[in-house]
């Protein structure tokens, strides 16, 4: 055999022994969404493509596609992105959390929720991932440590308490202060606005408290992980203090991130959703 025949043959070979790569659905094209969306298009996960996105409003879908250079394709229902995807992102509206994992899930395939809070009235949706071999992926978002904690919940956490800060006009808007009649929006100093359980933050802060409920999944569960909230006139970040007290360590970590576009998310919340993509699609996975 020749050197150019020998060389078309192994071409060949490593073709057939390549690995796929992990496609990337997207609902939402939000300030999350379309962070994602350009970070994929740009390559910046190697071993994942960005293959079609879901969204209402498809020219505008349309717009940033072309924008970012991606062929993906717009799919007009959830069950045609889960059809051209491996892995669904939800980064949509929570009322429409079930819509959009659902038909991925009875695929058996994996989605990854940034819409935590609303998968506690949805739980259903775990057993129906269990069902068909699906599974629901939770990113880090807005926090860190969460595989600490879920390591320290291997043994026995005796308490998890969270302490959020937050600008005022990322709290403006959550159900919880106009069913409770709470006006914020000429504050002088800081003040505490919310003192219950992460299930409690997740009904009336729901654009807000995705973080806590995440918390509480990775630890002792969304009734026994307590939360304040406190709305601050003189922050520029969203602060988050997490104290942890186990059986095998205490935790105690602070993060203050930097917000997004959109003044209730920040920046590194889409980053997390990156980096839990690049650990299931490359070689080597650091972290939980």
């Amino acid at each position: 055999m020749n050197k150019i025949a020998l060389d078309m043959t192994t071409s060949t070979a490593l073709e057939a022994n390549a690995t796929p790569p992990l496609r990337v659905g997207i609902a939402g094209l939000g300030a999350i969404g379309a962070t994602l969306a350009e970070k994929l298009a740009g390559g910046a996960v190697r071993g994942a493509v960005l293959s079609g996105v879901a969204v209402r409003n498809t020219e505008k879908a349309a717009e940033i596609l072309k924008q970012i250079n991606s062929k993906a394709q717009i799919c007009l229902s959830f069950s045609q992105l889960a059809d051209c995807a491996d892995i669904v992102v939800e980064c949509a509206p929570s009322a429409l959390l079930a819509d959009i994992t659902r038909p991925a899930l009875k695929a058996g395939k994996k989605v990854l929720v940034y819409s935590v809070g609303a998968l506690i009235s949805n739980w259903d949706l775990v057993e129906f991932a269990r069902q068909h071999k699906g599974q629901i992926i939770v990113p880090s978002g807005a926090l860190l440590g969460l595989d600490a904690v879920a390591a320290a919940a291997e043994g026995t956490i005796h308490e998890v308490r969270m302490i959020t800060r937050k600008p005022v006009r990322g709290l403006l808007g959550a159900p919880y202060l106009t069913q409770n009649n709470i006006d914020i929006s000429n504050l002088k100093e800081a003040t505490k606005i919310f003192d219950g359980t992460a299930r409690e933050a997740a009904v009336g802060f729901p654009a807000n408290l995705n973080v806590a409920v995440a918390l509480s999944l990775a630890g002792v569960g969304p009734d026994l992980t307590k939360l304040e909230i406190w709305a601050d006139p003189n922050l520029t970040r969203n602060t988050h203090r997490i104290v942890v007290n186990s059986d095998s360590a205490l935790l105690q970590m602070e993060i203050q991130n930097i917000p997004s576009e959109n003044p209730k998310t920040g920046r590194i919340t889409a980053l997390s959703g990156l980096s839990m993509l690049r650990k299931l699609s490359e070689p080597l996975s650091v972290g939980g």
